[in-house]
């Protein structure tokens, strides 16, 4: 018996059994505002924040809420929630109740290995739109209290957000006193740290004079009560809440004897969410989204765990020779600031030029909701990186890892080709110096399919 196989299942079984990678691209990334602790968001759930998330996402995007085929959605602090917050997010946004949903916890690095499943996803071929990212309400993080009979005296409560997102397991003692030993190791003093903290206080504010966040916000309104108006959160709140004046003077919080982090040159508590669309390149053009950038490579790394905030100097390297990426080609780093020694450290080992990273500071002014930051600097690098530009996000979690991903931004979208109707494929070569060997093979191609391809030089 003969069968006649419709084209697009044909052409989804190709792309399911072959070995070719698929190209995939960001069609989309925003974020809700960051609220600070106990402020201006915390009437909202994560998985509230992350549902204003997914619908900016798919505003922007242009697409059908049910386009989306597969979710991917990081959280770290989930006690309190309800079950599968990724699914709730998705929900509570309007989306169909057939979308698949997966919630990630790699601590602060979820948001971005949310983005990294939904990649290997459209890779490996099994979809064509995923939606991924990061949601974190600390505000709402509850006390725990074990089961069993009450003890004469009282209970004792444990803090969800110390207990689950913020403590070394292995050496049980908060991530802070990690930050302390790298700075012992490194030499990294508390003026180091401070001074970081300062520029990043301040250049967030001059973005924020500048419109730099713009194109990423999606803001987020708070039902109003007792016939009062609605609230709207367009802004951050964070690095308003600075005074430099008495940022010498604060005391350190982890070791008080020859300390230098304080809550100054450290990372706050937070409140917010983030959504990136991906797609594959013929995806995108079928659904006519233009592209933001596309997914160069990415690549986790693992030390020991009290050693986590330099696993970005592992996590990076291995990216770049997976990539061939070279780091003088990289435009833009967004290197996560759990803590202002975490990127001063990585910085020096790495030999960073520090005008490229976080140009509009980072999470010590910024804010930090950990499930949530991870994908924040993806989407940040996608709307501030120039066409042609790659950048790298990279951030460091608790247990000793990392995660990094590379990203180029991208152009208008290519020409079709008229024989095939498909975009014309892209040949990006990463570098700046004469190559012989480049000019033999754009000399072959043009030979045999001039105006055909695109050729860029990075």
């Amino acid at each position: 018996m003969l069968f006649k196989l419709n084209k697009a299942i044909l052409a989804q079984g190709v792309r399911r059994f072959s070995t070719k990678r698929q190209d995939v691209v960001i069609v989309a990334a925003t974020r809700t505002p960051i609220g600070s602790f106990q402020s201006s968001l915390s009437s909202l759930s994560a998985t509230q924040l992350g549902a204003v998330a997914v619908q900016g996402a798919v505003k922007q995007a242009g697409i059908a809420g049910g386009d989306i085929q597969e979710v991917y959605i990081g959280n770290v602090c989930a006690a309190g929630l309800g079950q599968a917050p990724a699914r709730q997010a998705v929900i509570f946004a309007g989306l169909p109740k057939s979308t698949i949903c997966t919630t990630v916890n790699k601590v602060c690095s979820s948001g971005m290995k949310s983005v990294m499943l939904g990649a290997q996803t459209l890779m490996l071929g099994q979809g064509d739109v995923v939606l991924a990212g990061g949601m974190e309400s600390m505000s709402n993080v509850p006390y725990y209290m074990k089961r069993g009979s009450t003890p004469y005296g009282g209970v004792q409560l444990q803090d969800g957000i110390v207990f689950d997102g913020l403590t070394d397991v292995y050496n049980k003692f908060h991530m802070g006193n990690c930050a302390e030993n790298t700075a012992k190791k490194m030499g990294i003093t508390r003026q180091d740290q401070d001074e970081f903290a300062v520029n990043s206080y301040k250049k967030s504010a001059a973005a924020w004079a500048a419109n730099a966040f713009d194109a990423e916000l999606t803001p987020v309104t708070i039902p109003g009560k007792r016939g009062k108006p609605d609230i709207v959160v367009k802004e951050d709140e964070e690095f308003k809440r600075v005074n430099f004046d008495k940022f010498g003077q604060l005391a350190t919080v982890f070791q008080r004897e020859n300390g230098t982090v304080t809550a100054g040159n450290a990372s706050t508590l937070n409140d917010g969410a983030s959504a990136v669309i991906l797609m594959t390149a013929e995806a995108a053009e079928k659904f006519k989204c233009k592209p933001l950038a596309r997914i160069v490579g990415f690549a986790d790394a693992e030390t020991d765990p009290i050693d986590f905030p330099i696993a970005p100097a592992l996590a990076i390297p291995k990216l770049l020779a997976q990539t061939g990426v070279r780091k003088e080609d990289v435009a833009m780093w967004e290197i996560n600031e759990a803590f202002s020694v975490v990127v001063v450290a990585n910085q020096r080992k790495l030999d960073l030029d520090p005008a490229k990273v976080n140009v509009h500071g980072g999470a010590v002014s910024i804010g930090h909701p950990i499930g949530m930051s991870g994908a924040r600097l993806i989407t940040h690098l996608a709307h501030s990186l120039k066409v042609g530009q790659i950048g790298c996000a990279s951030i460091c979690n608790g247990g000793g890892g990392a995660s990094s991903i590379l990203i180029e931004k991208l152009a208008n979208p290519s020409p079709l080709d008229p024989e095939t109707n498909r975009a014309i494929p892209t040949l990006t070569l990463f570098t700046h110096d004469q190559c012989s060997l480049c000019d033999d093979l754009v000399e072959e191609l043009e030979a045999h399919y001039a105006g055909r391809y695109r050729l860029e030089k990075v």
